[in-house]
């Protein structure tokens, strides 16, 4: 194991680009990448009503005790100098968050009506504590104090000019940008999640980050006042976001 070992949480909204963003950092070789290592503690602990599909095989796929995650994944040992945690913000609930301050974070963001029209395709009915807009905030705030985030990334800012984003987070977390990020061959990845079938096509199908395109379709009616009440924090955090 290496003597020093960099640990980043990449906190995420759901149908982000968190799982792009984990290809191009599992491209480096002086990182590992670990797919939501608390998504069965969360699945074990909500009260949402939200139905995931694949909940059973993500039970068993994971340990459903936080801590233990925390201490065995999350803080563990790694073979390499940097590991990567695809983390979604609205899995972190009812553990101690004090390991944050250990760990590098970085806040990935999106624009709350692309994330909810994504999002209803597959879960109808999502809470604001689904989306994971007001968690992203308060993270923010908490990080931000202790001098434990590294930097707020747009979706559509990242997708405009990737190499220009990956190389300003690069030296935020004090490591070497590699071209080699940009770009994975198609296909799984062997770190996937058990859920990988029901979300993970699109980036299967690519080979790198794919330009910017603004949402196509309407936001189901239902969702319009959730969308509305996610803008103000969505906007807090976009003030914040690395810009080309």
């Amino acid at each position: 194991m290496p003597d020093t070992l960099k640990r980043i949480n990449a906190w995420s909204s759901p149908r982000n680009i968190s799982t792009a963003f984990m290809y191009a950092f599992a491209q480096r070789e002086d990182t590992r990448v670990v797919d939501e290592p608390l998504y069965a503690y969360y699945l074990s602990k909500t009260d949402s009503p939200v139905a995931h599909p694949g909940r059973d095989r993500i039970l068993s796929s994971q340990s459903q005790d936080g801590a233990e995650v925390v201490k065995e994944v999350l803080l563990g040992p790694y073979d390499r100098p940097v590991v990567l945690f695809k983390q979604m913000a609205h899995h972190l609930i009812h553990l101690d968050e004090r390991f944050l301050l250990e760990m590098e974070n970085i806040l990935l963001i999106r624009d709350p009506r692309a994330i909810l029209l994504s999002y209803s395709k597959v879960i109808p009915n999502p809470t604001m504590a689904d989306v994971g807009i007001l968690k992203l905030s308060e993270l923010y705030r908490t990080l931000s104090s202790h001098g434990k985030l590294a930097a707020v990334i747009d979706a559509r800012e990242l997708l405009l000019d990737p190499a220009a984003i990956l190389a300003q987070l690069c030296q935020r977390l004090s490591l070497p940008f590699e071209k080699r990020m940009l770009s994975w061959k198609p296909g799984p990845r062997p770190e996937d999640g058990v859920w990988a079938p029901y979300w993970y096509a699109a980036v299967h199908r690519s080979s790198g980050f794919q330009p910017y395109q603004p949402p196509q379709g309407s936001l189901p009616a239902h969702l319009e006042p959730l969308a509305e009440a996610c803008r103000p924090y969505y906007e807090e955090l976009y003030e914040a976001a690395l810009k080309a």
